[in-house]
Order: structure tokens, then sequence, then C-alpha cells
């Protein structure tokens, strides 16, 4: 998932990206919302760790590291590679300067604490007694590293296969589905996310949105999920190219989507559900 020809890169951004200073503060002092349990728990690094096989699926397996041993990956095509729906500035900028600082302030989060011994997707389990610091980088550097490879130059179309007879099954179309999850991404007020996830329990197909750099995988979510297919619906990942017309971008999104790398995540959810949660 994390291979790609090396960029040349700029330093990284010593301030949360697109976040004010008042903002941030008032952030800190906010009561954390009340966590969302599932049925089933997270498994720890050592859990996991011992029951990965020797070829764990390459999409999510370097998640099962320990947060403080979790590297920047590489972008996974050329920065001009989603022209024209994206442009050449935004992908750099985005990726090297916000995407990067989120993944060096979630390294500096977690740093001297436990969370340097736990995966991800554990920390992500127990976001709600966790630093916003935490919160906000870390899901932030996450939800990039998805983002990035659920699109493609050569993206576009309708997924086949396992995905796309699920989509049928939960939305009854396609274009059912795409709607709801345009809507999602559409309405979400603000800077955040929508998605489309997997019910760990119930095994369902779900559109959601989450604010700021929240991901369905967090326990502060009132329907928690596995996410496949995430677009980012911050103001710094389309307005250089769309100014203030977020629905335009969101129409644009579809025609770069890699829908191999999403159908690769929905099977790989089957393969690695029994090693993430009990």
């Amino acid at each position: 998932m994390m291979t790609a020809a090396l960029l040349i890169t700029s330093g990284s951004m010593a301030q949360q990206p697109d976040a004010k200073k008042g903002e941030a503060k008032k952030a800190q002092t906010q009561t954390r919302p009340a966590a969302v349990p599932l049925s089933t728990t997270v498994k720890s690094a050592t859990d996991i760790a011992a029951q990965q096989p020797e070829k764990a699926g390459k999409l999510y397996s370097e998640w099962m590291l320990p947060a403080a041993k979790l590297t920047f990956p590489a972008l996974p095509y050329d920065l001009d590679a989603l022209e024209p729906v994206i442009d050449k500035l935004t992908v750099e900028i985005h990726y090297d300067r916000h995407h990067r600082a989120y993944f060096n302030n979630f390294i500096k989060a977690v740093g001297g604490t436990e969370m340097e011994t736990m995966t991800i997707f554990e920390i992500f389990s127990k976001m709600s007694e966790l630093p916003v610091s935490v919160r906000n980088n870390g899901g932030g550097f996450f939800n990039h590293v998805l983002y990035w490879n659920n699109l493609s130059p050569k993206g576009g179309g309708e997924p086949g296969g396992e995905l796309g007879e699920a989509i049928t099954k939960y939305f009854g179309s396609f274009e059912a589905f795409r709607a709801k999850f345009d809507e999602a991404a559409k309405t979400r007020f603000g800077s955040g996310w929508a998605w489309l996830s997997v019910d760990p329990e119930k095994g369902e197909l779900f559109v959601s949105s989450t604010a700021n750099q929240d991901n369905p995988l967090m326990n502060t979510e009132s329907r928690r999920g596995f996410p496949i297919l995430g677009i980012d619906v911050w103001e710094h990942a389309y307005y250089l190219k769309y100014q203030n017309k977020r629905a335009d971008y969101v129409e644009s999104f579809w025609k770069i989507v890699n829908w191999q790398d999403v159908e690769a995540r929905y099977k790989q959810f089957y393969e690695m559900k029994d090693k993430l949660f009990r």
C-alpha cells in the first residue's frame, strides 16, 4: 500500500493544519463525548503480532505496527497524476504540508506515552479517553493515507465483483449509493470527511460523515465502522481549483476513485476482522 516513487519534500508544518489557534484552544477545553462501545474490543499490538501471518494483507499490515514505528508513506503516483480533477499544486500542498504535518504531530503526541506501543486501531478505539492532539493528528494521518490510495489517475467508473454486489444489496443501486455519499460530503458543515464503511458487527455497508479529522473507527462516532472509501472535504483539498464550489469537487471525485483499492479494502476487512476485533 505504501510503496511508490520517492518525492522531494519540503519541511513539515509546525502547527496543526487548517486549525486556528482560538479553535484549537477551545477544542482542548471541550468536554469529551461519551464513548460509543462495540460489542467487540480491539486487540492489542501484542495480540495482533502473535496472530499475523507472514504475508499479511498489504493494505493494512503496516497499521498493525506499534504507533511509534509507523512511517510517512510516499504518494502512490506523481503530483500531477490526478489532473485535471485535482491540480498538481493542491496535491503537493495537501500531501507534503498538511498530511506530513499530521504525521509528524501524531508521532510527537504519542511519544513517551503508552500509546507508542499501541496500534492506531487500538488508539482509535480509546479515542474518547485521549488528548485532542492525538485525535486530530492521528485521524489526519490515517485518513489521508486512505484518501490518497482511494484515488488513481486510472480511476472512475463503477465497482464490480463482491463490492459492487454489496453496494447493490445495501443501497439498492450504485446510483443510490452515490447520491447518499454525495449528500454526506456536500452537507458536512465546515471541515470533515464522508465515508463508505463496513459495520464490524453486522457486515453492512453504510455511509456517514465525520467532523474535522475524525473517522468511523473512533469510539467517539455514533456509528462505528471500518472505512474503505473516504473523501476529504476540508477546503485545503479542493479550494485552489474549485474555490467555494465543494459540490463540483465532489462530483469530479468519482472520475478518479480507485475501485480496485476500495474493493481490496472491502475484502481485507473480512480477512482481518478476526485479527482486529474479538
